[in-house]
């Protein structure tokens, strides 16, 4: 199984070591399953990573070995010039575009992308966990 964990995912598993997205971190680094990622989806990470109110809670230095973790264990992928699929959200096309093409599963907590679910590969970050036990 591949996946494409959209930025909000990676950080709610900094955030929230309990949590869902947390375990989805654990498995990718227990190899159940390839996380994909692409320079697009790596410059937003450490874009939101570098906000004030996430660097009261997550450190520089964690925020960069997080990053860098990514950078060395995941899967790249080129940032696909655009996809078949369009967002509410404009901003968050490259998502589904990277999804599509790299025929993986986008998890994200994202209302506006869960809402194409019906017709895309779009999950939960808890039913992904429960697709992959």
């Amino acid at each position: 199984m591949r996946a494409v964990l959209d930025p909000n995912i990676l950080i709610a598993a900094l955030l929230a070591p309990a949590g869902a997205p947390a375990e989805i971190i654990r498995r990718w680094l227990a190899g159940e399953f390839e996380l994909i990622v692409s320079e697009a989806l790596l410059a937003e990470l450490e874009r939101a990573l570098a906000y004030p109110k996430l660097r009261r809670r997550i450190s520089a230095e964690d925020a960069a070995a997080f990053v860098s973790l990514l950078r060395d264990g995941a899967v790249h992928a080129v940032d696909p010039e655009s996809g078949t699929y369009r967002s509410t959200d404009t901003g968050d096309d490259y998502l589904l575009a990277l999804a599509e093409h790299t025929r993986a599963l986008l998890v994200s907590g994202d209302r506006h992308l869960l809402d194409l679910a019906a017709d895309l590969p779009v999950t939960t970050a808890r039913d992904f966990l429960d697709q992959t036990r």
